[in-house]
C-alpha cells in the first residue's frame, strides 16, 4: 500500500474528503518524523516503536574487489514492532474487525407536490423562410430553324 492507497482507504472515515485523510497522514508522517529527528522515540500502542539509533564508524570490505574500507557513522530509524503486531503476523492472534466509517445522514429536502397547471399555450411555430436554390441559367433560345424554300412546283409547259 502506497501513500495515496492509503489515503482513498482513510477517505470515507472523512467523509469521502481526500483532502481531510491526506491532511491527517501528512501531520501524522510529520509528527513521526519531527520527533524521531529530536532523538526521541515514537510508541504507537499495539503497532510498534520508531526510535533513532547512532550507528558507530567501522569497517567493511567492498563485495568487488575485496578490500577494506572504512564505514563513517551514520544515523538510523529502526522499527521495533509491538507484541501485538508480532502475533497477527504470525496467525498467533485474529485481527480485529477494522473499524467502520460513520453512517452518512443526508436530510432529504421536502418535496411539495407540484400544483397542476393548465398546459401553457404555445404560440404558433413560425417556419422559416424557405432557402432558395441556386438560380440556375435558363438554357440559350435556340433562334428558329429556317426553313429551306419551298420547291417551286414545275412550270406547266404548253
Amino acid at each position: 500500500m502506497n501513500k495515496a492507497q492509503f489515503i482513498a482507504y482513510l477517505a470515507p472515515h472523512f467523509g469521502d474528503n481526500k483532502k481531510e485523510a491526506a491532511r491527517a497522514v501528512d501531520i501524522v508522517f510529520d509528527s513521526i518524523v519531527r520527533n524521531i529527528a529530536k532523538g526521541e522515540d515514537v510508541m504507537v500502542n499495539d503497532f510498534g516503536k520508531f526510535k533513532k539509533v547512532d550507528r558507530p564508524a567501522r569497517k567493511g570490505r567492498n563485495p568487488f574487489t575485496g578490500e577494506t574500507i572504512q564505514i563513517k557513522a551514520s544515523k538510523k530509524v529502526r522499527f521495533l514492532p509491538a507484541k501485538a503486531l508480532k502475533e497477527v503476523i504470525s496467525g498467533a492472534r485474529k485481527l480485529e474487525a477494522a473499524p467502520k466509517p460513520p453512517v452518512k445522514v443526508v436530510a432529504k429536502p421536502v418535496v411539495k407536490a407540484p400544483a397542476k397547471k393548465a398546459p401553457a399555450k404555445k404560440a404558433p411555430a413560425k417556419k422559416a423562410p424557405a432557402k432558395k436554390a441556386p438560380a440556375k441559367k435558363a438554357p440559350a433560345k435556340k433562334a428558329p430553324a429556317k426553313k429551306a424554300p419551298a420547291k417551286k412546283a414545275p412550270a406547266k409547259r404548253k
